[in-house]
Order: structure tokens, then sequence, then C-alpha cells
């Protein structure tokens, strides 16, 4: 039961789910995250590393930055958890101002 109320305290919280709905568009370096929900590296690590600890996301180092994606395959609860938060997370309209943010910053940046 521990690893249930871990799970869904983790996602009590906007940013987390925001988080998470970034993660739908596939794997995201940190830096990313921070400037499209305008946090410091600080808010964003703390959230980050709840989802983590909540086996909701992985990451993956490169230098100094870290990548996170989706954990998939950890359990069937989590796994129908993320399917049914990727049906409605991205119509929210924090989704759509989300995803517009990381249009705009892949243009700026001029990478994928």
């Amino acid at each position: 039961m521990n690893k249930k109320i871990k799970l869904f305290k983790a996602l009590a919280h906007q940013t987390r789910l925001q988080i998470l709905c970034l993660l739908l568009e596939g794997e995201m370096c940190v830096c990313k995250i921070m400037a499209i929900l305008e946090l410091p590296q600080s808010t964003a690590s703390r959230h980050l590393g709840i989802l983590k600890n909540a086996r909701l996301v992985e990451d993956r180092r490169d230098g100094t930055w870290a990548h996170y994606s989706l954990a998939k395959g950890q359990n069937a609860l989590t796994d129908q958890l993320l399917a049914v938060l990727g049906e409605h997370l991205p119509q929210t309209r924090e989704g759509v101002r989300d995803r517009q943010r990381l249009l705009d910053i892949l243009q700026k940046r001029n990478c994928a």
C-alpha cells in the first residue's frame, strides 16, 4: 500500500502533472522542462525527484544534464495511470500552453 500512496501523492501536484504531460512528447532534458515551466533548477529537480521516487519517470545522465522520460513497464497500475493521463493532460489549458512553449523553444534553438 505504501508504494501506491507514494504514487498518488506524486500525482497530487500541478507542476508534476505538467512535467508528466511534457514527457508524453518523449525524453526531455531538465533544461527544457525548466524553461517551459519557468522553474528554477532546484524546484524542477525536486519535482522530478518525487516523480522518479514514485517510479513515474526515469532519468539518463549526459554529462552535467539529466534527461527524463516516462517510466514504462514498472507495474500495471503505473502504466494504466500514465495512459489515462496521456489521454487527458494534453487537452488541459496548461497542457496546450506548455506544448506551445516547447514548440517555441525548439524553434528558437533550431533543434528537435
